[in-house]
């Protein structure tokens, strides 16, 4: 039986290194980083009570418990608060398992109106369930979701990973990579029992061994905001920050909008996608117009 509570807490202490806690590192050691031991000691629990936590027999450990022994393991929020899921994991009625796909009206309706935005909406697994114009212009959902199965949704951790056009859309592929999984995790510790994102684990495991790699580090990450560095075909290199915002009354789904600083060269890209989009179709690679040139030579 997987015990995903107790290879996440080996993870975290394999990070850590007895002489940054003050304590000594002389003899031969057959772990790396801390002993379950050393854990326990330094959080004020016995060693059989830890022990018994990392094997997935503590039951649900009390709050301070859990924050001390993620002082320990020098955990950040995501991560504590995923310690936590783990160790309580909630409990979902049998019609949440899947995560709701549906979309409202209503924001439906504020993608549209953000035209000169790029703007998606992400449902559970990071999967892909509605966008704007620019927002597709931007990253070719409409040209995915026609290549892929019909009625299935368009998943960014599948993308990353599975198409090859993302190592050329990503301009620090490596990275978005790591924290497309770090925030796969996250949501497996929300969502224990999901079905399909236990296929969706399991598909790309199978077929990416980078995938595989990530998976085992348990890195867990909460992307709110940030940046994306993206290479489109059609209008060159685009310098995007990106805010996620919750939809309320859908906690499920987040809604994401990319940014570019007024006047920059990424702006004026944005621009010329959007008006092209306005007028009708994209235009093919072969057709685009010279990128623009930026003012820094960049």
């Amino acid at each position: 039986m997987e015990n995903t509570l107790g290879d996440f807490l080996r993870s975290r202490r394999a990070r850590i290194q007895p002489e940054e806690v003050g304590l000594p590192a002389h003899g031969r050691r057959r772990v790396q980083g801390l002993r379950r031991e050393e854990v326990a000691q330094l959080a004020g629990v016995s060693v059989d009570y830890y022990i018994r936590l990392e094997q997935g027999r503590g039951g649900s450990a009390s709050d301070a418990v859990l924050d001390a022994v993620a002082r320990v393991l020098r955990l950040d929020e995501a991560e504590t608060a995923h310690l936590r899921s783990l160790n309580r994991p909630p409990k979902e009625a049998p019609a949440q398992v899947r995560g709701d796909r549906r979309v409202r009206p209503g924001t439906r309706l504020l993608l549209d109106l953000m035209t000169g935005v790029p703007a998606f909406v992400l449902g559970r697994r990071m999967d892909v369930l509605a966008w704007n114009a620019l927002g597709d212009a931007v990253n070719g959902f409409s040209e995915r979701a026609a290549a892929g199965k019909p009625g299935a949704p368009l998943n960014q951790v599948r993308d990353a990973f599975l198409d090859p056009a993302a190592r050329t859309l990503y301009r620090q592929w490596d990275a978005v990579a790591a924290e497309t999984v770090a925030q796969l995790r996250r949501d497996a510790g929300l969502h224990p029992d999901d079905p399909a994102l236990a296929a969706l684990v399991g598909e790309l495991s199978v077929r990416s061994e980078e995938f595989r790699r990530l998976w085992a580090d348990h890195l867990v990450r909460e992307k709110t905001s940030g940046v994306k560095l993206l290479r489109h075909p059609l209008v060159g290199d685009l310098d995007l920050g990106f805010e996620t915002l919750a939809v309320q009354g859908s906690p499920d789904q987040v809604l994401v909008a990319y940014t570019a600083a007024p006047g920059s060269p990424t702006a004026q890209r944005l621009a010329l996608l959007a008006s092209w989009t306005a007028a009708g179709p994209v235009p093919e690679p072969a057709e685009r117009a010279e990128p623009v040139e930026s003012g820094d030579g960049s």
